[in-house]
């Protein structure tokens, strides 16, 4: 869309020199104010006959002042940061509308001067009703559990990801898959950069994924991980910009104002192409864009659903219900029994036992008790190794968990050939870990050669009430991929292959509730007693 000044229009370039809003010229040594501010604005398509554009409603705004050295826009109440003075806006009410934009010249010392501009712009295209209404609804995603989700091929190609087209859930922890985007309906974009961490409290902070030197236009706070030409967790926060639906030779267009971006960053001219909108299912679109080294087209699909996963694994393999008083059954459990230096370590405290103080079933419930005794601590460690072990399949584990600092309670498994090639490589699934000093943060964790202890493949989530409530802690686990769950919830993926411990090995179960160690941290001195409470644990294949 093009929009002119109202004061005067030259075949599409408009010039104003208007000293708008200026503060006074005060010169305080070497901080001085900007004057002058000359703004032109180019409104795509104008001529004499169509001074208001071709009515697609682009217009490329330059600023140019005296003694600045920098320079804002603001339009719909949003603030776009240009240093070369330059801004590209895509206005999106249909017809011929006045939009004012301020420019603010950003001088030495960060005084400034400033001017606001009004332009008419011409609209033809008027978006279908249904697609608005669908990217006005809820918050979208890359829906990273399909096939070419993200992608890219040659400039202008005709079908999607012809050079790399990203299988299911591949790019797991790379600053990408926790990203949200909100098109408002106010035409307000905005990118959450993490949407994991905003429970129980809203938290800016977040990571983003983008092409190698192109990602440096976004002037993070950090620099991420340089993994060949993609940069991998790029500190960036929440931020908010602008969006309009445009159609240039007839394909819908989500134009984004400054550096918002879709999934990854790519510079460019941040226009999405809808590719094939009308053939698409519903709460699912395919966009596409070109990079800002006019190098590759890159593909993405987004979807307005969160993911609802379906395991392939129904039928019962293997279960405890727990619904025989006294000690755990002897045909599915056996103890690890001593303290640390028998194996296990982790700096842990507590002393393992089969005393029915610290481990029993009571009440359809199995019990791991952890106590305060004799000036340390005891608790319990059952498994179920020699007992039984499978390759592949789904665990799921009814809990609810201990309360205390220092408490550290844990649902794993363990490779069954763990007595003959040692951890890690016999590998390690953590199928759910929590620690009293940090209250509702649930972890999960592969551990595995090169990426053991703290340098294990981590991923958190917050449950509310997890020592007040039972919740179902799970694991799908198949040849391609390894998939963490809370309460049937999604939250960790992880890319299986033949390279891993996990592909073809048996594993087995073990529950256990530590204390303090190298992750339950400091214990409480007033602690007395906790329960890590188990209701059933069922595998099925």
């Amino acid at each position: 869309m093009s929009s002119i000044i109202n004061i005067k229009y030259l075949l599409g370039t408009i010039i104003f020199l208007l000293i708008g809003c200026q503060e006074d010229d005060v010169s305080v040594g070497a901080i001085i104010a900007p004057t002058n501010i000359q703004v032109t604005a180019d409104i795509v398509g104008s001529d004499e006959s169509n001074p208001n554009g071709d009515g697609s409603g682009t217009v490329i705004f330059k600023a140019n002042a005296e003694n600045a050295i920098a320079y804002q826009f603001v339009y719909n109440g949003n603030v776009q940061s240009s240093p070369s003075g330059i801004q590209e806006y895509t206005f999106g009410n249909t017809g011929l509308s006045t939009y004012q934009v301020t420019v603010i010249a950003v001088g030495a010392g960060g005084v400034s001067s400033s001017t606001t501009v009004e332009v008419d712009v011409l609209v033809l295209y008027e978006p279908p009703i249904e697609l608005i209404t669908m990217l006005t609804t809820g918050s979208w995603r890359i829906k990273s559990e399909v096939q070419g989700h993200f992608g890219l091929g040659p400039v202008e190609g005709e079908e999607p990801g012809q050079f790399f087209s990203a299988p299911p859930n591949s790019k797991e922890n790379v600053g990408m898959y926790d990203d949200r985007y909100i098109f408002g309906e106010d035409a307000t974009f905005t990118h959450i950069t993490n949407n994991e961490n905003d429970d129980p409290t809203l938290n800016p902070e977040g990571t983003v994924f983008g092409r190698i030197d192109l990602i440096d236009e976004l002037a993070g706070p950090g620099t991420g991980t340089v993994d060949g030409a993609d940069v991998l967790n790029y500190p960036y926060s929440d931020y908010t910009g602008s969006w309009a639906i445009s159609a240039p030779g007839g394909v819908e267009t989500i134009s984004l104002t400054g550096t918002s971006f879709i999934g990854y960053y790519t510079g460019g001219n941040h226009k999405y192409e809808l590719y094939k909108y009308a053939e698409q299912p519903a709460n699912e679109l395919i966009l596409r864009t070109t990079d800002g080294n006019n190098e590759f087209d890159w593909w993405f699909i987004i979807t307005n659903k969160e993911e609802s996963f379906q395991t392939t694994f129904n039928s019962l393999l293997w279960s405890d219900e727990f619904d025989v008083e006294g000690a755990p059954n002897s045909a599915n459990w056996s103890y690890d029994l001593g303290t640390g230096t028998n194996g296990w370590g982790n700096g842990e405290a507590q002393t393992y036992t089969n005393d029915p103080g610290n481990v029993s079933v009571q009440g359809g419930l199995l019990r791991i008790t952890a106590k305060a005794e004799n000036g340390g601590y005891t608790s319990a460690r059952i498994k179920t190794e020699n007992l039984f072990s499978f390759t592949y399949g789904r665990v799921e584990i009814r809990a609810r968990l201990p309360v205390g600092g220092g408490t550290w309670p844990a649902l794993w498994m363990l490779g069954a050939n763990f007595e003959t090639i040692g951890w890690p490589a016999c590998g390690e699934m953590d199928i759910m870990e929590h620690v009293g000093n940090n209250q509702n943060n649930i972890s999960s964790a592969l551990h595995f050669p090169e990426n053991n202890g703290g340098n294990a493949i981590v991923k958190e989530i917050t449950v509310p009430g997890v020592s007040t409530d039972f919740h179902a802690y799970s694991v799908d686990w198949t040849p391609e991929e390894i998939v963490f769950l809370v309460d049937n919830q999604v939250y960790h993926r992880f890319q299986n292959t033949t390279a891993t411990p996990f592909y073809e090995k048996d594993f087995f179960l073990i529950l256990n509730l530590a204390m303090g160690g190298n992750l339950g941290g400091a214990i409480d001195p007033a602690f007395v007693s906790s329960s890590l409470e188990v209701d059933y644990v069922r595998v099925y294949q």
